[in-house]
């Protein structure tokens, strides 16, 4: 197991570091500048600007500037929020955006879990017919779309729950489950046909006959072995919660570190952007080591190819 971490830890490494170059260089690239939105500068007060953001040096030295900085866990100033770093604007943030995808994940894996589940039980009836047809429903649906509908019936209509904002723990209720329920739906679709799959198994089909009951057939034998699936599609749905929670919180006004990236890349804002990109990353990248480590314990066959290759 040990060279499969290695394996893994070093992966994880140099895909970040091409991440966080990639971006530093495409944004530099790109044809505009921090203060080009910003009315007609005499020549020496843009010329001045400029060298105390380290933007008049060349390229090179501006990345490797830039990486050293990022060693020391050094963000930077913000370029347009003059009064704020870039580590001080993500210590605001993150935690509304880490408190929001963790509802929605949460809401995702109970409620997809059962779906599919409970559909897979009733495997070719109605209802399984009918919970398939919304799980489909659902994964059409992107939450740009459930999200304005979501305030429409519950913060318009029925007053139950507000519409955006962060006044209190109901601010997270309508954006999480807007966000979470195209990943529900894909959870749902994946515990289906992987417990219809293990329900055809010689070990189910014995405890059947022994006469156990279904809970006991799901929670025992079933579901344990179906979640295998689950566990390696979180990683990318990680992902995906974390991409979208960029347009959720732009669409319910939640601070998050989403609508600082947002607003950061439509201002310009080198530093501010390159900040958001770089806990992004970490994230997705931490979550799918961390998925990676508990598949390796699930699944024995990674144990015995990493032995292989140790001999």
């Amino acid at each position: 197991m040990s060279i499969y971490v290695f394996k893994r830890a070093a992966f994880t490494l140099v895909t970040f570091v091409v991440v966080v170059s990639a971006t530093f260089f495409l944004l530099r690239i790109a044809p505009g500048g921090p203060f080009d939105s910003e009315r007609q500068l005499p020549p020496e007060v843009e010329a001045n600007l400029l060298a105390a953001y380290h933007l008049d040096e060349p390229l090179y030295l501006q990345y490797l500037r830039y990486m050293g900085n990022l060693v020391r866990f050094d963000l930077g100033p913000s370029i347009k929020q003059h009064d704020f770093t870039v580590s001080e604007l993500i210590a605001a943030g993150l935690p509304v955006s880490l408190c929001l995808g963790a509802l929605a994940l949460l809401i995702a894996l109970t409620t997809g879990v059962a779906i599919g589940s409970f559909a897979a039980f009733r495997h070719n009836s109605w209802l399984d017919r009918c919970l398939s047809a919304t799980t489909t429903l659902g994964l059409a649906l992107p939450p740009i779309v459930t999200g304005p509908l979501l305030v429409l019936l519950f913060a318009v209509s029925l007053r139950w729950l507000p519409a955006g904002g962060l006044d209190s723990y109901l601010s997270f209720v309508l954006p999480s489950v807007a966000l979470a329920l195209p990943l529900a739906a894909a959870i749902a679709k994946l515990v289906r046909g992987a417990c219809i799959e293990v329900m055809d198994q010689p070990h189910v089909t014995t405890a059947k006959a022994k006469g156990i009951s279904n809970v006991r057939l799901a929670f025992h034998h079933v579901l344990p072995a179906g979640m295998i699936p689950i566990l390696s599609f979180l990683g990318p749905a990680s992902a995906a919660l974390l991409v979208g929670s960029l347009v959720i919180e732009e669409v319910f006004a939640l601070p998050g570190l989403g609508r600082y990236f947002v607003q950061g890349a439509l201002n310009r804002d080198y530093t501010l952007v390159m900040g958001g990109v770089v806990v992004y990353a970490l994230l997705i990248l931490i979550l799918n080591f961390v998925v990676d480590l508990v598949y390796v314990r699930l699944d024995p066959r990674i144990r015995i190819e990493d032995q292989a290759a140790a001999s």
